[in-house]
């Protein structure tokens, strides 16, 4: 009964065992000269003309959020197209309940003015 998870844990174990030789492998053999210049920050060519802790829109992040809601609807989407020819009603409906409520929130967000870059 606990057979697939042990392959599952096999799996996670190497993949951990292979990333702490990597890190430590990189460590060891590169020979590392830190200066003034590498430890600069660096932004598009420029050189900083202000601090990095300033305050931003929360535009920004709301628009961040909305990126991540509507890529899980793309991630829901796809099986669902996979798998239409074999659906039920019950299914089909429920999917349409979905993206009738994913495209109410989206409009309800570009109502409120969330969207607007002015």
């Amino acid at each position: 009964m606990f057979l697939e998870y042990c392959f599952i844990l096999k799996y996670f174990l190497i993949a951990f065992l292979i990333g702490l030789i990597l890190f430590f492998i990189s460590t060891i053999l590169v020979f590392q000269q830190p200066n003034a210049e590498k430890l600069s920050s660096y932004e598009c060519g420029f050189n900083p003309y202000g601090d990095a802790r300033n305050k931003f829109e929360v535009k920004f992040c709301l628009i961040g959020i909305l990126f991540i809601i509507f890529d899980l609807e793309i991630i829901f989407l796809f099986p669902w197209i996979l798998i239409l020819d074999y659906l039920t009603l019950n299914g089909f409906i429920s999917m349409l309940i979905f993206l009738i409520i994913l495209t109410y929130a989206f409009f309800v967000e570009w109502l409120s003015g969330a969207l607007d870059w002015n």
